[in-house]
């Protein structure tokens, strides 16, 4: 294997010119920018300081964040807020299906916050969130980027039920530094989560964030564990620090590794891989969507 540089995060302060993005402009962009706030909708393009708002949303699309916007977890490298969630919104699905029909998704993704505080782990709401667009737009399709519900299954099976046409989860970092960066998370608990995802005969889908301080052959071990389980597609991107409070960048990440990584993954048999340093979970996803046979 032919060693690829990477460039110390304690180096230098100033981002790679590969990080740069545009700032978000244009017609489509404020017609989103206004849906989003006339329905009180919650984005994780902006919870989570997407890099890819501006094109994602210049293309007249965006990922949805239902149950709020107060996570039950506070896991090191994340934008969205820590604290007590506030009472579910049970209108909450027939808003976000309003607003997809409204913007004429073709293919919509749903994520949300972790609710550990629920019984359900908030899986009633994501169920109806599914059923609600269905019902206002047959044609659009779907992906749920889902959390891991603290393993209990049966709140999992409440979502797999309603059959997006893909279902995601996102591993986030490798084994060595889980408890480091998911605080709360379990490395072996979301590869379960997966597998039922996978067995339950879905698209199944994943993501790494690289720049933590893995090495190649830790990043290697997470994508072979990925693919053990049946995972089809899978996302590898650059983590860009929200705050001084968060994790730091030990690294940034080169095209050319990322490059590395995509063709790694390819050769392990992964349907699609999206690997770049401005790769996110949602990025381009309306193109992982293939024939399952």
């Amino acid at each position: 294997m032919i060693e690829l540089p990477v460039i110390s995060a304690a180096e230098t302060q100033r981002k790679p010119d590969w990080l740069r993005v545009k700032l978000p402009v244009g017609k489509e962009y404020r017609h989103v920018r206004s849906l989003v706030d006339e329905h009180r909708l919650h984005t994780i393009c902006e919870s989570g300081n997407c890099p890819n708002m501006g094109e994602c949303w210049g293309a007249g699309t965006a990922t949805f964040m239902i149950l709020g916007n107060i996570c039950t977890r506070s896991c090191s490298f994340c934008a969205v807020a820590t604290g007590r969630p506030l009472v579910v919104d049970t209108d909450e699905p027939n808003r976000v299906a309003n607003s997809v029909k409204l913007m004429q998704v073709k293919h919509c993704v749903i994520t949300s916050v972790d609710r550990d505080d629920l019984k359900d782990g908030g899986s009633t709401i994501w169920a109806e969130t599914v059923n609600a667009i269905r019902r206002e737009s047959p044609e659009t399709t779907l992906e749920t980027l889902i959390p891991d519900f603290k393993g209990q299954w049966d709140n999992l099976d409440r979502v797999l039920a309603v059959r997006p046409e893909v279902v995601s989860h996102n591993l986030e970092t490798v084994r060595r530094l889980t408890r480091e960066v998911r605080i709360q998370a379990k490395y072996d608990r979301s590869l379960e989560c997966l597998r039922r995802i996978s067995e339950a005969g879905l698209r199944t889908k994943s993501g790494i964030m690289l720049g933590f301080g893995e090495t190649e052959e830790d990043v290697i071990e997470a994508m072979q564990d990925l693919y053990n389980v049946g995972v089809h597609i899978l996302t590898l991107g650059q983590y860009l620090q929200p705050t001084k409070a968060h994790h730091p960048v030990v690294e940034w990440i080169t095209p050319a590794q990322f490059e590395k990584y995509k063709q790694v993954g390819l050769d392990m048999g992964f349907k699609y891989v999206e690997s770049g340093p401005l790769v996110r979970s949602s990025y381009h996803a309306e193109k992982h969507l293939f024939d399952m046979q």
